[in-house]
């Protein structure tokens, strides 16, 4: 019982927001003035706009809350909500990245002037076998639970660092949301699909211009179509994928955040527990043809990158 309690005893508040909402209104603020600026390019640019504005809406709702009755839980809710919106964020990227020239062409011929062949298209033709795929395919799937065991974690265990374990992982987020905007790749799954496997496979990669502007249609995910992690990762593909989000890979830079939340922690036990998913993780970005190899790459150096920065101003403005 005294334990739930102090869920529930008063804390001292914290004044206005915290960091992970000003990382939020940031985000929310530099996105604005990109529609704003692009409003006739746009192609539902007032539902982006109400949807920003009920974001602000629900953050002054639960700081409110917050003021009326600081304690662990309100503050666990202001944070969790605003990780919850990331899942509404990422389609938004596509909404914004589709008014810009596809750049696919170009990340594709570096990857094959890098590897000599398309990784993303060999891998699985390479592996086929319904125990490699549900590996894959079980990597893929454990991104939100790692995200869900790392935060509560910190809840639960680390309360003094929860905040600014969260600003590290929501600012990870909204930076590579960033670079989505402004870098569109789709990822194999979409510009192969679109360009055609064969051409893929005799090294042509054209230039599509805006062509995903208006076209989502993608291949389906290579490995066992009868495996249960197979579906489910099919299933979360066609409930909410979008042709955005390719370079870098924010599954592999977030994992890479999340890790090296779990080695700061100095328990060996989650370090273990996310090892095998996150090292599943990395290749079945790959694998399940969602990103190019480079991606992943890029998504590994970035995650470290971000870690860093971010743990070090989180120091200094997490309260």
């Amino acid at each position: 019982m005294k334990n739930i309690k102090k869920y529930f005893s008063a804390e001292k508040p914290v004044k206005g927001l915290m960091a992970v909402e000003w990382v939020v209104m940031a985000y929310l603020v530099l996105t604005t003035v990109v529609i704003l600026f692009c409003y006739t390019d746009a192609v539902h640019p007032k539902a982006m706009l109400w949807g920003r504005a009920r974001v602000v809406a629900m953050t002054a709702a639960q700081w409110l809350v917050y003021r009326m009755w600081p304690c662990r839980v309100t503050r666990l809710i202001r944070i969790a909500a605003q990780m919850a919106l990331l899942s509404w964020w990422y389609p938004d990227t596509y909404e914004i990245n589709r008014m810009f020239p596809n750049l696919d062409h170009v990340f594709a011929s570096w990857e094959q002037s890098l590897f000599g062949f398309q990784p993303a298209l060999l891998f699985s033709q390479t592996f086929p076998s319904h125990i490699f795929s549900e590996l894959m395919d079980l990597g893929y799937a454990s991104y939100y639970p790692m995200i869900a065991l790392v935060v509560v974690f910190y809840f639960v265990a680390r309360y003094e660092e929860f905040h600014r374990a969260a600003f590290v992982v929501l600012g990870a987020f909204f930076l590579y949301y960033v670079i989505f905007i402004f870098v569109p790749v789709v990822g194999p799954t979409f510009y192969f699909h679109a360009v055609g496997i064969d051409s893929i496979s005799q090294g042509i990669f054209p230039d599509l211009g805006q062509y995903f502007s208006s076209n989502q249609e993608c291949l389906p995910s290579p490995g066992d179509t009868d495996g249960v992690f197979y579906q489910l990762v099919e299933s979360a593909k066609q409930a909410g994928e979008r042709p955005t989000a390719a370079f870098p890979s924010s599954h592999v830079g977030c994992s890479t955040v999340l890790m090296m939340l779990a080695w700061h922690s100095r328990k060996r036990w989650l370090v273990w527990t996310l090892m095998p998913l996150y090292v599943l993780l990395c290749f079945a970005t790959v694998y399940i043809q969602a990103h190019y190899a480079i991606d992943a790459i890029a998504g590994l150096a970035s995650g470290l990158l971000f870690y860093f920065l971010l743990y070090a101003l989180s120091k200094r403005v997490c309260r």
